[in-house]
């Protein structure tokens, strides 16, 4: 990680200041990197892929069954 460090000069005013900072960051390509990892995610593993599944094959079966008895899913309330 590169850090940037701007130091004030004499008589500058903080504008000066903020826009030579900014420039700094933009060149130093920070701004770039941050915004290229601001949604990553991460690979899930294979055993919690595969923990998911069981779950959402699960929780399917046991729609369709209640569904053919004609009896209603207890929904979850809005938060």
């Amino acid at each position: 990680m590169i850090n940037v460090e701007v130091q004030r000069h004499g008589n500058e005013n903080v504008g000066g200041l903020m826009r030579r900072f900014s420039r700094k960051m933009q060149s130093s390509g920070v701004i770039r990197r941050v915004r290229g990892l601001r949604y990553h995610k991460r690979n899930t593993s294979n055993a919690k892929q595969k923990k998911e599944a069981l779950i959402r094959i699960e929780r399917t079966e046991k729609f369709l069954k209640m569904h053919k008895e004609g009896r209603k899913m207890p929904s979850k309330g809005r938060r």
